[in-house]
């Protein structure tokens, strides 16, 4: 098996992963890990250099980009220049379990066919009272197919031609993979003894903001495929979104040209669609002050980012998409 781990000057991240992957409960097989940086990267090559002398039996490689390109052109130049027959894919920011890898190879050996993928388990502890950014990485646990927990066969990725390096960002590359490998008839198997955690990192305040630019390639994935995105990924457009920004512009065209009672309607209807969206992400999560605060401001601008970025993405991948 080849393990394939894409990275970018996050070294303390990448040192607990390659410490699980030392821990392996995989007796007697043989496994090559390839750590392959986005770009120049002289201390994550320090960290692979470091295990290699450290654990002479972990056979482990660095490369790395020449320029950044994303984390699909690093995953598709790992898993092109090592020699597995199941490519296994993870994050830097992931700690596989023990028998991860065990788990993996004996699905492999069980199925035995030359075109197949396979989807292990996520987990990601959260507090009783997360975050409103710690309830949506929680999600993970339940994707279908991401590259934080999955595999190929060598022949799938050939097949398929691996990630599509036009998605630039860790957004949806994951998803196109998938749908690729469901167009082409290869078979993908959840794998539950197959165990990732996913630890969720400190975010910044006001980090929903920023994630509001994956947006744009939910164009490019809706592009390429319309009819899974919409049983897979999402059924239509968020209507609310669209909603809140036509009632801000007839709430101050309203007022703008004296006409007070358009203007205060759609005010209230503005009102109303804000504070239900702030009540929706304040639903079981943490209730300090500063985190209610952050979903009050990030509430009302995320609507108009979202609706930009998606504008923006349908504009720039040429295809009609809300």
């Amino acid at each position: 098996m080849s393990v394939v781990i894409p990275t970018f000057k996050r070294p303390k991240l990448l040192y607990k992963c390659l410490e699980a992957l030392c821990r392996q409960d995989y007796p007697g097989c043989f496994f090559e890990v390839a750590v392959v940086s986005d770009g120049p990267d002289p201390q994550t090559e320090a960290i692979v250099q470091f295990f290699a002398e450290e654990y002479t039996d972990f056979c482990i490689t660095f490369q790395s980009l020449p320029v950044q390109s994303g984390p699909a052109a690093a995953r598709n130049y790992g898993w092109r220049r090592t020699a597995g027959d199941l490519v296994v894919f993870t994050d830097d920011d992931c700690v596989p379990d023990a028998g991860w890898l065990a788990a993996y190879w004996r699905a492999y050996r069980f199925h035995d066919q030359k075109y197949i993928a396979f989807t292990g388990r996520v987990t990601v502890p959260v507090r009783d009272c997360p975050t409103d950014y710690e309830k949506n990485v929680a999600y993970l646990s339940s994707a279908e197919f991401i590259t934080a927990n999955c595999a190929c066969s060598r022949n799938a990725l050939e097949l398929t031609g691996g990630f599509d390096e036009a998605f630039p960002t860790a957004w949806r590359e994951d998803s196109d993979l998938q749908f690729k490998l469901l167009t082409s008839q290869v078979p993908i198997y959840h794998v539950s003894e197959a165990i990732v955690c996913h630890p969720v990192r400190k975010p910044l305040w006001g980090v929903s903001i920023a994630e509001q630019r994956k947006s744009m390639f939910n164009a490019l994935l809706f592009k390429k495929h319309p009819a899974l995105y919409r049983t897979r990924i999402a059924r239509g457009p968020v209507w609310n979104y669209y909603i809140i920004i036509l009632a801000s512009i007839a709430a101050a065209l309203g007022l703008a040209l004296g006409a007070p009672a358009v203007g205060g309607a759609a005010l209230l209807i503005w009102s109303c669609l804000i504070l239900l969206f702030v009540t929706k992400r304040l639903s079981g999560t943490d209730a300090s002050f500063s985190h209610r605060a952050e979903m009050m401001v990030t509430s009302i601008v995320i609507p108009y980012l979202s609706v930009y970025w998606t504008i923006r993405g349908a504009l720039r991948y040429k295809v009609f998409f809300l």
